[in-house]
């Protein structure tokens, strides 16, 4: 175990969080241990659980600070095309999905009827939809409603094709994107008269 360094309560967490998202995304989840955190963070394994008391409860807390990262990095900008707009989104989810695959596979496949994952999951999809939601124009409140059953049904559409396509990888990276991007495009087309083209 390397010397430990001395650090505050907040600093000690983020280098903990680091350490747990490095060996949660290199490995699956039944093969991360609370001391093989313990030891890649150089600390002793009562230190880890005095901040996480559990594999679970740390699990939760990489998956959290995920989640709230994806969110600050998906932006959608009023200037670009909704294409554009919905392919910048789905390639920061995508990089994410790729580099932290057993992470995502577990929140999805291991921990699937988890309510605390399950409950961070579903906060950011509802962020998600929210903020697609302040991309269009919808006076009419009808319309708004549908809009928004649209893209809560399409966000879901897009978790499970690409937790399915992390276990078998069907198809290209571009075209899983593509076909996402553009099933949102055909879905909203007939609701909204000014939508974009799909192509």
């Amino acid at each position: 175990m390397p010397p430990r360094q001395r650090l505050s309560p907040t600093d000690r967490r983020a280098q903990l969080l680091a350490v747990a998202a490095q060996l949660f995304a290199a490995r699956p989840y039944d093969d991360v241990l609370m001391e093989d955190v313990a030891k890649e963070a150089g600390v002793s394994r009562a230190l880890l659980y005095r901040h996480f008391p559990s594999k679970h409860a740390l699990f939760a807390a990489v998956y959290q600070q995920a989640a709230d990262q994806l969110l600050a990095d998906t932006r959608l900008d009023p200037t670009d095309s909704l294409r554009d707009q919905l392919i910048q989104g789905m390639d920061v989810h995508l990089d994410y999905f790729t580099t932290h695959r057993n992470a995502v596979l577990a929140a999805n496949r291991v921990l699937a009827g988890d309510p605390v994952i399950q409950s961070i999951m579903t906060k950011e999809l509802d962020a998600l939809r929210m903020r697609l939601l302040g991309v269009f124009p919808l006076a009419d409140d009808n319309i708004r409603e549908a809009v928004s059953a649209v893209l809560k049904s399409w966000l879901v559409f897009v978790q499970v094709l690409c937790v399915d396509w992390l276990s078998h990888e069907t198809c290209p990276r571009i075209q899983l994107r593509d076909a996402c991007v553009g099933a949102l495009l055909g879905a909203l087309t007939p609701l909204l008269a000014d939508a974009p083209p799909s192509e």
